[in-house]
């Protein structure tokens, strides 16, 4: 049997056990407390938009796009080119768009009467035209009055905004060139490459597709006089679901930054 003095002493060591046992275990749980928490990467979620733009926009609008989504990295731009004139038809049949930069206003003016945009666009940039032949000029093409030296003239199609420029320069050299020397491209892009690839002897295209052009082609100059200003515009399409993003993309376009890009492609200032 204990005594009361034994029992005193089994209770002080079984205190002291027990304090031990928690004075061991504690370290352990301040390190497991005082642990980093590694936190997870969450990436950011990205809003896209969808910009349709005039074919003669496809080089310059990519550069756009790209500095754009380096400055507003929660915003995705995604491009869709084709001429004006198709672009408006794409978005009257409800293609999805949330800016339009057209090579035109007249674009604009189609899709106000429709009601697939709500104002007036912003212009954004100018352009001209220019005649570009084959290289060498073997047919000694020296001005738009003598196109019809050439056998196969490329000019874009009648509706698209390029087609209609390059009309009116024509009118204003008096020149009528018969439809059966005519290839019509379906837009800028395939006008131009109608004469790079040696499908036809000379085109009437815009001045920065003949500067992209470099040494495929051969560009002759025409005169202001004889010239006509392509006034290119852009807008939030209606019904957009990204409209506050949208007019971001916009606002980039007419920043300096933005201008300073399209001035680098051969772009004039509105």
């Amino acid at each position: 049997m204990w005594s009361s003095t034994d029992g005193v002493y089994s209770l002080t060591v079984t205190i002291l056990a027990k304090a031990r046992s928690i004075v061991f275990a504690l370290p352990i749980f301040i390190c497991a407390v005082a642990a980093p928490v590694h936190a997870e990467h969450v990436e950011v979620k990205k809003t896209t938009i969808t910009v349709s733009a005039a074919a003669s926009l496809v080089n310059v609008f990519t550069e756009i796009g790209k500095q754009f989504e380096k400055v507003n990295p929660s915003i995705k731009v995604q491009l869709n080119f084709a001429s004006s004139s198709s672009l408006v038809s794409q978005i009257q049949s409800g293609a999805p768009t949330d800016v339009l930069a057209a090579a035109d206003l007249t674009s604009f003016d189609k899709l106000l009467t429709s009601g697939n945009v709500v104002k007036s666009p912003q212009v954004f940039a100018r352009n001209s035209m220019q005649l570009v032949v084959k290289p060498g000029n073997r047919l000694g093409i020296s001005s738009v009055a003598d196109v019809n030296k050439a056998s196969i003239i490329s000019l874009c199609a009648k509706t698209a905004p390029c087609g209609a420029y390059a009309a009116a320069v024509l009118a204003r050299y008096g020149v009528v060139v018969p439809e059966s020397k005519i290839t019509r491209g379906i837009d800028a892009t395939a006008t131009l490459n109608a004469v790079s690839t040696g499908d036809a002897d000379a085109a009437i295209v815009y001045a920065t597709d003949a500067l992209s052009a470099k040494k495929s082609v051969v560009t002759i100059s025409i005169p202001a006089g004889k010239n006509v200003k392509a006034m290119y515009g852009i807008g939030v399409v209606r019904g957009s679901k990204n409209s506050k993003q949208a007019e971001s993309f916009i606002s980039y376009v007419l920043s300096l930054a933005g201008q300073k890009i399209l001035k680098s492609f051969g772009f004039l200032a509105p």
